[in-house]
Parts: structure tokens; sequence; C-alpha cells
């Protein structure tokens, strides 16, 4: 029975964690967190299949890196501040307004849902350099 559920497990940790590296891929040219979600992705295929493993550590330290630019002065911020609003309005848009191609609350919501993980991460990312500025490790340092 215990392997059973860890089959399931596993297989869930795996699809999770391939739709992750596909979006994030995918955002890599597109407006979005794509490194961060890529990491995402590639830690929890590492936990599905361990053989992935040795694939973390540069994929983090590349999303890290990219977190710490996104954050690293003022218009960046606010480019990715206005990002984030227009992604939110291009959602409430494009669930309202039936002209637009490929109208709907499904394009809408997977619009605004981009604009609130934008601005997760984003915080997230401001939090994170505002830590290592004053010399302390943030919380989520210690946690794999």
């Amino acid at each position: 029975m215990a392997r059973g559920v860890e089959s399931i497990r596993r297989t869930a940790l795996g699809a999770l964690g391939a739709v992750l590296l596909l979006i994030g891929v995918a955002l890599l040219v597109l407006p979005g967190p794509g490194l961060l979600l890529v990491f995402a992705g590639v830690v929890l295929l590492a936990r599905a299949v361990p053989a992935l493993d040795r694939f973390v550590a540069p994929v983090r330290v590349r999303a890290m890196r990219a977190a710490e630019e996104s954050v690293s002065s003022r218009w960046r911020i606010a480019g990715s501040v206005l990002v984030g609003l227009f992604l939110l309005a291009a959602g409430a848009a494009w669930g309202l307004v039936p002209e637009l191609p490929y109208s709907g609350w499904a394009t809408g919501a997977s619009l605004i849902i981009s604009g609130f993980v934008l601005f997760a991460l984003l915080g997230w990312s401001h939090r994170r350099v505002r830590a290592a500025r004053r010399g302390s490790p943030p919380a989520s340092e210690g946690t794999r």
C-alpha cells in the first residue's frame, strides 16, 4: 500500500514539476517570472526523479540572480509593476469584451493569475534582496 502511495506522490510531483517547467520556459520569452518557475519545476521534478537532482543547483543560482536583478533598481520595479497592472487590466478586458480574439474568462483568468503571480514573486524578490542587504538570510534560505 505504501508503495502505491509513493508512486502516486512521485507521479503528481513529476506532473506538477513538468507543468511549472513548461510554463517557466514559455515565460522566458513572455513577460513573467520564467526562471523562478523553471527553478520550481526542476525542484519538483528532482523530488520525483532523484537523478535530476544535479540540475537543481545551477538553475537555482540563475533564478536567484534573475530575482535579484528584477528588483535591483526602482526603474525595474516600476516596469514590473506596470507589467503586472497591464496583465490584470488585460485579463479583465479579455473576460468582459467578447469582441477580442480568444475572449472569455479562461483567457482573462489566466492573465489575471499571471499578474498576481508576478506581484507575489516581485514582493518575494524584494524582501529577499532587502534581507540580504541587511546581512540576515531570508526565511526560506534554509529550506529546500
